[in-house]
């Protein structure tokens, strides 16, 4: 209970300097981007305070509705709640200190009936009462005052059945582009793989053959040396065939499944790896891929970019939710946009409906977290 008091005196407190900081920058929060990092700010400080999770982001208008909301009921309340904590401490200075000060300024218990402290039995008895009268409501009251404003901003800020929906179309548009887009590239990532490769060594091969057919009457000597040519040839194709094949569906998954593909990759992995595997039970092949090509991504930008000593990694299943989180204790500031593979790891995950999440500030940690829905 002393808990909820105390947050819920800290949280009016500081509704009362936001909600006049709003008021202040009003004109400021009629830009999205402003506003949409204020708001997201209170949105979570509400959702803490109510112990639930934060609803979806709202729209812009509620934004505005939001502000104006918060300033008329989020400035009475933190006054009230300032008043009544400021006068239980008028009251403690009173009950020990009144007597130091002039007589014509001597602190006032009740400030609206300006109750002077002149004696010892004023100040004992009533600071004694109005710290027990205000006391009792901020242990009371003023916790019920913040679930009231936290609940009142939730209510503004939550995204209606229609908002949601609209929202989840147009996540499921951009995601459904990207996929376009990532299916597009990988193709042509093949195609020239084959072309550039496999298919350069099948030409070569038969053109090898071809000379050997050739010399077979003229230079029988020469066959053996075209034949070898051709073999070594054919193993070399064989070998990039192979590294093309693994790029669209890893063999190792199908030999020895997750577990084991993810320990090889560990094992791979330039820096130590500490590897966290739960049960995962039976998983879609397709979710199997993209958690294979994460894991296969991530120490590779940790060895390459990151300049870490170790790093761990955590696999496990929630229900219907498969998490996979990387760590690394390298220098963190990771750049999307410097070719570290994030944004690959993006376009597979949102192919998927999940969502990746990375947190690296400069210094370090790194953390890469990907939810990905696994019951199709």
């Amino acid at each position: 209970m002393r808990g909820r008091a105390l947050s819920g005196s800290a949280y009016l407190l500081m509704t009362l300097a936001t909600a006049v900081a709003t008021a202040v920058v009003l004109p400021v929060l009629l830009a999205p981007p402003a506003a949409r990092r204020w708001v997201e700010r209170h949105r979570r400080r509400a959702a803490r305070m109510l112990g639930v999770p934060a609803a979806g982001r709202a729209a812009g208008w509620r934004n505005l509705v939001w502000a104006l909301t918060h300033v008329v009921v989020g400035f009475p309340l933190g006054l009230a709640a300032l008043l009544c904590l400021g006068n239980i401490l008028v009251a403690a200075v009173a009950m020990s200190s009144w007597w130091a000060f002039p007589a014509d300024a001597r602190p006032s218990l009740v400030s609206v009936l300006d109750v002077r402290v002149s004696d010892w039995a004023t100040a004992l008895i009533g600071g004694s009462v109005q710290i027990a009268v205000l006391g009792a409501a901020a242990w009371w009251a003023l916790p019920a005052l913040a679930r009231i404003h936290a609940r009142l901003c939730l209510a503004v800020l939550t995204p209606s059945a229609r908002e949601r929906l609209t929202e989840r179309v147009d996540v499921l548009t951009n995601s459904r582009v990207g996929v376009v887009h990532a299916h597009g590239a990988e193709l042509q990532r093949i195609e020239r793989d084959l072309h550039d490769g496999t298919q350069a060594r099948l030409v070569t091969i038969a053109m090898q053959l071809g000379l050997a057919r050739e010399s077979l009457a003229d230079d029988p000597g020469a066959v053996a040396a075209l034949i070898r040519q051709a073999h070594e040839t054919t193993e070399e194709a064989m070998t990039e065939l192979r590294a093309v094949l693994q790029t669209i569906y890893p063999p190792i998954l199908a030999d020895r499944g997750l577990d084991g593909a993810l320990a090889a990759l560990a094992a791979q992995s330039g820096v130590p790896v500490r590897v966290e595997l739960a049960d995962l039970g039976a998983l879609p092949a397709t979710v199997e891929a993209m958690a294979y090509y994460v894991i296969a991504e991530a120490p590779t930008n940790v060895t390459k970019h990151a300049a870490a000593t170790r790093a761990a990694l955590r696999v496990e299943r929630a229900g219907d939710l498969l998490s996979v989180e990387v760590t690394d204790d390298g220098r963190g500031g990771a750049d999307e946009t410097a070719g570290t593979g994030i944004a690959g790891i993006r376009r597979r995950v949102a192919a998927l409906d999940g969502v990746v999440r990375l947190d690296s500030p400069p210094g370090g940690p790194t953390t890469l977290a990907v939810r990905v829905p696994c019951a199709w």
